[in-house]
């Protein structure tokens, strides 16, 4: 394919050459036909071409097309009333960005001028992006070892462990961040009581507690953010990926106290704000609030996750399934790459989460027949494994 002369080896290519897309279905320019479990990595949360989103965006280029934060615009003001309305009590100011990488940086710099304190604690498995300041925060070595030496003084507690989380995090703690449900390490619910006793522990510390909403948030798990499952508000929440009904978008939600301790100039965003993605991020809120989406992946993430329990019990090769709503993994006994590349054959398009674990990250609108045929496909596919490895 062309474009691989052009953009280097920097991402695991797919041969699929993407023409259009709908909902929760992509064609290809054969006119192939797939179900799409991948979303794009979870930014089609509204689904492709969401009308809402598509007549947003159209209404919008006809008024502006860029207005920077050095100056007002109601489309962004309308934005952010509506994100601020749907957001965690508490958090009612917001750092708009471009990406989570960069939700991320704010979150960081925030956080350690409003606490004065430089010490950070991240969990073991955790993914917050991949630049300088979110790499340091993120756990896996193979992303990390090549640009050392990353930001100082972070350390890595184990997910879920209390206690250890009790032992790294003092009075020289600027903030922990988490995943309510970790995504990129494997689709790893937390255990209950575990994020309430985080924020007890950072409480009890001075420090801040920020979750990193980017993959689980906006009615992926079949709440509007992961944390509600175990009633926790963080001081500081990180947005992106669907946030913008796919126009690149993060936001920093924040505490106003915390906020206030920044200087004018100390951090900005050039794009950050765009009428355009903010145009786009409305019209995804109205689609999540009042299009029923967010109650369509708390039903069809159950309907995916009772099949995908199913198929486990018929299929020795399926480890453990695990997930909430629409935010689903499947841990098999071997690597998926080759189930992969069957899938996209078999008109499915599946998302991996390392090696051997299959992530589930469908638009919220799929509907109860395309998970019926996803649980077809799939069972056909492990089928066939099975038989090839038996053989």
């Amino acid at each position: 394919m062309n474009e691989d002369q052009y953009l280097g080896n920097l991402y695991q290519r797919f041969p699929v050459t993407v023409e259009k897309a709908l909902g929760s279905h992509l064609w290809d320019t054969d006119n192939n036909e797939y179900i799409d479990c991948m979303g794009g990595y979870g930014v089609a949360l509204v689904g492709h071409r969401n009308e809402r989103v598509v007549n947003a965006i159209k209404s919008q280029i006809d008024k502006v097309i860029t207005v920077h934060s050095s100056f007002y615009n109601k489309t962004r003001e309308e934005f952010l009333q509506t994100l601020i309305n749907n957001a965690p009590s508490g958090l009612s100011q917001v750092h708009l960005n471009n990406s989570g990488a960069e939700s991320i940086e704010a979150a960081i710099k925030f956080a350690r001028k409003f606490t004065g304190k430089k010490k950070m604690v991240a969990m073991k498995g955790s993914y917050h992006g991949k630049s300088m300041g979110a790499l340091s925060l993120t756990f896996n070595p193979k992303y990390r070892e090549s640009f050392q030496p990353l930001v100082e003084k972070v350390s890595f507690s184990p997910y879920g462990d209390v206690n250890a989380l009790r032992d790294a995090v003092d009075k020289d703690t600027a903030f922990v961040i988490l995943e309510p449900i970790q995504g990129e390490s494997g689709i790893h619910v937390p255990p209950e009581g575990f994020l309430q006793e985080v924020r007890k522990i950072c409480d009890e510390n001075d420090s801040l507690l920020i979750f990193d909403e980017i993959q689980s948030g906006l009615g992926r798990t079949g709440s509007m953010w992961a944390s509600e499952h175990w009633k926790t508000v963080p001081d500081i929440m990180c947005l992106a990926k669907g946030i913008a009904g796919g126009v690149p978008m993060g936001a920093t939600l924040v505490r106003p106290d915390i906020l206030a301790v920044m200087k004018k100039g100390e951090h900005s965003s050039t794009f950050g704000g765009n009428p355009l993605a903010c145009a786009a991020g409305t019209a995804t809120l109205h689609a999540l609030t009042q299009d029923g989406l967010i109650e369509n992946a708390k039903s069809m993430g159950e309907k995916l996750s009772n099949g995908l329990e199913e198929l486990k019990s018929k299929h020795a090769i399926i480890r453990e399934v695990r997930g909430k709503g629409l935010m689903i993994g499947v841990e098999l006994k071997f690597e998926v790459k080759d189930i992969l590349m069957e899938g996209i054959k078999n008109g499915l398009l599946l998302l991996y989460s390392g090696r051997n674990i299959l992530r589930f990250l469908p638009p919220l609108v799929i509907s109860e027949d395309d998970v019926v045929k996803t649980l077809q496909i799939l069972d056909k596919l492990l089928t066939n494994e099975e038989n090839r490895r038996n053989a």
